[in-house]
């Protein structure tokens, strides 16, 4: 791993959640939903130059530094609505950092808290392809089956046909061709300039990293919120019977 460039890792937290009210400090497991993605970029404290949440809310900012991450500044409300693009809050972060340490970044690695089932040797694979060079950023995948474009149809004419791919009858979900990936919004790591000078955190070539389904899940209902009680019930009952 290159030492000498500097990554700085945002984790954004806003306040105004709307299909799952106040979902980034919802418990998980008796815990606040983001303390999972503090935790990891924390264990993964060696790649980053410094970890921070961005957030609007004074309660999350409690919540974000009681479990040891950096909250350096409250998020300007312009910046913080319902409709507030990713990328002016990230300039944002990126700008207040380096004014502040008086360094210039290299790239910047967006964590969101509502997929909190990453891990530490996620983050160090993400960041070996964007240091290997040849793309503006590095974005986390997952292969899709039940989402696959072979099964999305449209209707013409009130017949129906395929949208895109055709699908022959009988294909198994195996067989779909070619295969299809999702980002799953674990993991986004851009190059600073793709995101300072052309507002852009994708850029012109995305590397992808695939991530396996069981560590995809983002909780953006409240049955995805469910969904990850489940799961991490079971995660944290085979870390403490020493199975993982």
């Amino acid at each position: 791993m290159d030492r000498t460039q500097k990554v700085l890792a945002v984790i954004p937290a806003r306040g105004g959640s709307k299909g799952v009210p106040r979902k980034n400090i919802r418990s998980v497991c008796g815990r606040p939903l983001i303390t999972y993605t503090i935790e990891h970029a924390r264990a993964a404290q060696h790649l980053f130059h410094r970890i921070i949440v961005s957030t609007d809310d004074e309660e999350i900012a409690t919540v974000a530094r009681e479990y040891g991450a950096e909250v350096p500044f409250l998020r300007p409300a312009n910046l913080a609505r319902d409709e507030s693009p990713v990328i002016p809050m990230l300039q944002h972060a990126v700008d207040f950092i380096e004014r502040q340490d008086g360094v210039r970044m290299d790239w910047i690695c967006l964590l969101q808290p509502t997929e909190p089932f990453r891990t530490v040797s996620d983050l160090e694979q993400c960041l070996r392809l964007g240091f290997a060079g040849g793309c503006d950023s590095v974005i986390s995948v997952v292969r899709v089956f039940a989402t696959h474009p072979i099964l999305m149809k449209r209707i013409e004419d009130d017949v129906l046909l395929p949208f895109c791919v055709e699908e022959r009858e009988g294909t198994r979900r195996q067989d779909y061709q070619p295969a299809a990936y999702m980002r799953n919004g674990s993991i986004y790591l851009s190059r600073r300039d793709v995101l300072m000078e052309q507002g852009s955190i994708w850029g012109q070539t995305i590397r992808p990293y695939v991530m396996p389904l069981e560590r995809s899940v983002s909780i953006d209902t409240e049955l995805d919120l469910k969904l990850a009680e489940l799961m991490m019930s079971e995660q944290i009952a085979l870390e403490r019977s020493g199975s993982l």
